[in-house]
């Protein structure tokens, strides 16, 4: 019987060749399969590196991950080295690889990791806020309706919190943040981590929108700091009056209150006995 293989994860620079490491270049020389999520982005990096690739180069891309991690699953099964490579930074963190991951798992193939850079960890350090406890939330979601619904549900996340967004985006989810969070909500927009043009934007979030305003190009991390409680609490009066301005408009006191609640971000019980007790229902 053929002993299983081994899955590689590998991290890719995230503007830097240098940054990689020398195991990297070992790995991608050796490798039986090396699944790119581009193959001419993988084939130039190689080069920079001065590494040749022996193996079999594959494409691996969010639209193809599906049916191509059952074939490279059966590779592993053959007893052969699979590295999974993304553009920049670690396979399966908003980038393909999860599925092929978790095939692997649950077929108890070895599945090990090769560091690299991070835009996560990268934007969170350069970023000036707290870093001791952190989230990543990955890519805001693009239609306002869902957008405001992701937010609101992170208005009193208390880590720090870390996104992925598209440059032709950046302003309408700052602008969106400004609203769930409040415009002096501290945040960082890293833009261009590691290359030539780094830049990172320090500021509140209302700022920050103005700002991002203007065409603002390149590869953007956000990070924006959590809630501190004690620090900008709700206005109990203007949450009631919100509540009962909504119940007037048709919308039943049930959902109102938890729509207020989850966007000022306090619990929704605290809230409904407020409502309740200044507006009993008759």
């Amino acid at each position: 019987m053929t002993e299983d293989g081994r899955l590689v994860l590998a991290g890719a620079p995230i503007g830097q060749a240098g940054d990689v490491s020398p195991r990297l270049r070992e790995v991608l020389g050796s490798a039986d399969v090396v699944a790119a999520e581009d193959t001419r982005r993988l084939r130039r990096l190689a080069t920079e590196l001065g590494v040749e690739i022996e193996g079999r180069v594959v494409s691996y891309y969010d639209q193809n991950e599906a049916v191509r991690a059952k074939e490279l699953l059966e590779t592993l099964k053959e007893g052969r080295t699979v590295v999974v490579i993304t553009d920049a930074g670690m396979p399966g963190v908003s980038d393909p690889g999860y599925r092929l991951t978790r095939l692997a798992v649950d077929e108890g193939i070895t599945v090990t990791a090769l560091p690299g850079p991070s835009a996560v960890t990268t934007a969170l350090a350069v970023s000036g806020l707290a870093s001791d406890r952190f989230c990543f939330e990955g890519f805001p979601p693009r239609k306002p309706g869902e957008r405001a619904r992701r937010l609101a549900s992170l208005a009193a996340e208390e880590r720090t919190m870390v996104f992925f967004e598209s440059p032709r985006r950046l302003a309408s989810s700052l602008e969106a943040m400004a609203e769930a969070f409040g415009a002096d909500r501290q945040a960082a927009v890293c833009r261009e981590l590691t290359k030539t043009y780094e830049e990172v934007r320090r500021g509140g979030l209302g700022e920050l929108a103005e700002w991002a305003a203007k065409d603002v190009k390149g590869e953007i991390t956000l990070v924006v700091a959590g809630y501190a409680p004690g620090e900008g609490e709700p206005d109990l009066d203007e949450l009631v009056a919100e509540v009962d301005r909504r119940v007037a408009e048709g919308e039943q006191r049930k959902l109102a209150v938890a729509e207020v609640a989850k966007q000022a971000g306090i619990p929704k019980r605290e809230l409904y006995d407020l409502v309740h007790r200044r507006s009993p229902t008759p």
